[in-house]
């Protein structure tokens, strides 16, 4: 929906390759293609050969409706018939009747009907409704069939009563397929008179994007195929056939019965006592810098936080940087509170988070109705920093309190996303928050700051200079060492960094979940760096960083990944982490468990491929995030069975299997 449509605009427009790699868009869709036709049998098969069954074992069972007994039948017919046939509309394609529009990543029905007295072959299409469920449960039709849960996929039911939709044709063919749109905004800030009333509008043409991907099943008519790529305009390259279901992620409907036996156990998310609700979080912040580690602690803390700080009389004024608020905003009605009693509440809304500028938009008009200052950051810019300023009267002077952190401010996403966050009342970073909320609102243009690096102005500078010190470290025969731990990593000049730096002898250890370009264990250019990505219960998101040796290293936290976009075209913060008790908890949850992991953890090769750690034999199995769990929740290194695992020191973990 982003990638590939922005290759398509390329390719309409006949565009020279930008990119790195020299690949044409031509030959980058050619690549795209064949990794994504691999994807879509991995995935298909997935369903039909493994997980179909399994679920069947458990009594889970989704059928064809070739396979329902005629009492079945007759149930689903009359089902059929009572709560979906009312809601169906099926669209002929004629001269009269023109080709429907068809909505990104909505299943359709292609019904291909004969009149049997004219023998004159008709096309219509069929939407699936996504108002109704997507698995319709049977009824059971005997004792024996009580004992298990049985399903039948709407589109199939749909497809097994035709005849009432096209009563007197002979319906000849019945073809599930799904459209995927151009679903980018094209947002032209310059010559944007209001940016909210201008991004409302794209998000409303957005859903008339051009089509970049047709997925069918096996076994479509070439005369059907050839109708939906004219009136789709799209080429046979950019269609897919798919075994089995389409739309997969409709499977998510069944994870929801309730059986908890097949979930995973239940982690419950700790909240320090003196953060809870009956806590004062101003006294805690006060007397140190204060660590949060999600999922694994609760976003509680900032909820309270933010609600203590809205109701205070001695808070004069809240600012904070919103960029996926989620559409059930805690945070928001906090802000709007604070409004209401009167104190200045200023907000930086990013308008352009992709798919979640619908709620950012409602989000945006509700706070400027309270009375909360409503601004969308720097003009060509994404604001993606996550910063939190309350400004407090104590006695005779203003103190600061910062919350920065790696996630969203949201409450939702915190519950299975891993993020970390810091509470401080340092003078500088509370400078530092105040200069950065300045240049976001108004016309200060900021160069340096205290103690924050912010992109665009010095973010790349500063991680620039501490890779490069660990390099001379290294060149001067002292120790030196990089861990970074972050989502993504494709930006050309870090990664000629960090060859450098490991050339010159510095042991670079990375976590990646997602990309990276970087390749290690190459022969005279990164034989010293590992690079390992994490795959668990809960997404990987915070993004980590330590310069120097274990025991002497500078410790980072921040918003940006290492790309082009978030070091280069988007306000972003990494911000210094000193307190000695911070560094250790940071050192213990989330270094030394990815170190030890032996079940999520993948470790890349150096052409790129990656392999799966697995337990020696004898060594006990050890789950990184369940060993984090632990830690934060029991204060101990326990693994998820209780048992204490050794401590394992970071350079023996470099070289485990």
């Amino acid at each position: 929906m982003i990638r590939v449509s922005g290759l398509h605009e390329l390719l309409d427009a006949k565009a020279p390759s930008t990119a790195p790699d020299g690949l044409s868009a031509s030959e980058q869709m050619a690549q795209i293609r064949a990794l994504v036709l691999r994807l879509t049998e991995t995935a298909a098969s997935l369903w039909i050969h493994d997980l179909a069954l399994e679920l069947a074992r458990q009594q889970i069972i989704v059928r064809s409706f070739a396979e329902l007994d005629v009492e079945q039948r007759q149930w689903a017919k009359a089902y059929f018939r009572r709560a979906v046939f009312p809601v169906l509309t099926p669209l002929a394609v004629d001269p009269v009747h023109p080709f429907p529009f068809l909505s990104n990543l909505s299943l359709s029905l292609a019904v291909e009907a004969e009149n049997p007295s004219t023998r004159e072959r008709r096309f219509a299409r069929i939407k699936v409704p996504e108002s109704l469920p997507r698995f319709v449960p049977l009824e059971p039709t005997s004792e024996a069939r009580r004992a298990a849960t049985e399903y039948v996929a709407l589109e199939q039911l749909i497809a097994g009563n035709l005849g009432d939709l096209f009563p007197g044709m002979n319906v000849l063919g019945c073809y599930p397929f799904r459209v995927t749109r151009d679903m980018d905004l094209e947002i032209l800030e310059e010559e944007a008179a209001d940016l909210l009333e201008t991004v409302d509008r794209e998000i409303r043409k957005r859903r008339f994007g051009a089509a970049v991907r047709l997925e069918v099943s096996p076994g479509i008519p070439e005369r059907i195929r050839q109708l939906l790529l004219e009136k789709l305009e799209i080429d046979q390259d950019d269609v897919y056939e798919t075994p089995g279901l389409l739309g997969l992620s409709g499977l998510a409907s069944l994870a929801q019965l309730p059986r908890p036996e097949l979930h995973d156990p239940p982690l419950v998310s700790r909240v320090p006592a003196d953060l809870g609700e009956l806590g004062d979080p101003f006294a805690v912040i006060r007397q140190s810098d204060l660590f949060l580690h999600h999922p694994y602690e609760a976003f509680t803390p900032v909820l309270v936080f933010l609600r203590r700080a809205a109701e205070d009389p001695n808070v004069l004024a809240i600012k904070m940087t919103l960029y996926r608020a989620g559409s059930s905003s805690e945070v928001v009605r906090a802000l709007m509170r604070a409004a209401e009693t009167g104190k200045q509440v200023a907000v930086s809304i990013e308008l352009k988070a992709r798919f979640d500028e619908e709620n950012n938009i409602g989000w945006a008009r509700a706070l400027e109705r309270a009375g909360v200052h409503v601004f969308y950051g720097a003009a060509g810019l994404k604001t993606h920093a996550k910063v939190l300023l309350v400004v407090r009267r104590e006695g005779l002077e203003l103190r600061r309190y910062v919350h920065l952190s790696t996630g969203n401010y949201n409450a939702a996403t915190a519950r299975f996303y891993s993020d970390t966050a810091l509470f401080t009342v340092d003078p500088e970073i509370g400078e530092d928050a105040s200069e950065l909320f300045n240049a976001l609102s108004g016309f200060s243009t900021v160069f340096g700051y205290r103690k924050l690096a912010v992109a665009p102005n010095n973010l790349r500078a500063t991680l620039t200079e501490h890779v490069r010190e660990q390099a001379n470290r290294a060149r001067a025969g002292k120790r030196a060492r990089i861990f970074a731990k972050l989502n993504a990593l494709v930006d050309p000049e870090m990664i000629r960094e960090l060859y450098r730096a490991s050339r010159a002898g510095v042991e670079i250890e990375l976590i990646v979940r997602g990309v990276c370009c970087l390749r290690p264990g190459l022969p005279g250019v990164s034989e010293r760096i590992v690079v390992r990505s994490l795959i668990g219960r809960f997404l990987e998101h915070e993004r980590v960083f330590a310069f120097g040796p274990e025991g002497e290293e500078e410790f980072f936290l921040s918003s940006a990944d290492w790309m082009p976009r978030n070091l280069d075209r988007r306000v972003e913060v990494l911000f210094p982490v000193t307190s000695p008790a911070v560094c250790e908890s940071i050192r213990n949850e989330c270094f030394v468990p990815v170190e030890l992991d032996n079940q999520r953890v993948y470790e890349m090769r150096s052409d790129a491929s990656y392999v799966r750690r697995r337990p020696e034999e004898g060594q006990p199995p050890i789950d990184a995030q369940l060993r984090t769990w632990g830690i934060v929740t029991r204060g101990s290194a326990g693994s998820a069975n209780g048992s204490v695992l050794p401590k394992v020191t970071p350079s023996a973990a470099l070289s485990a299997p």
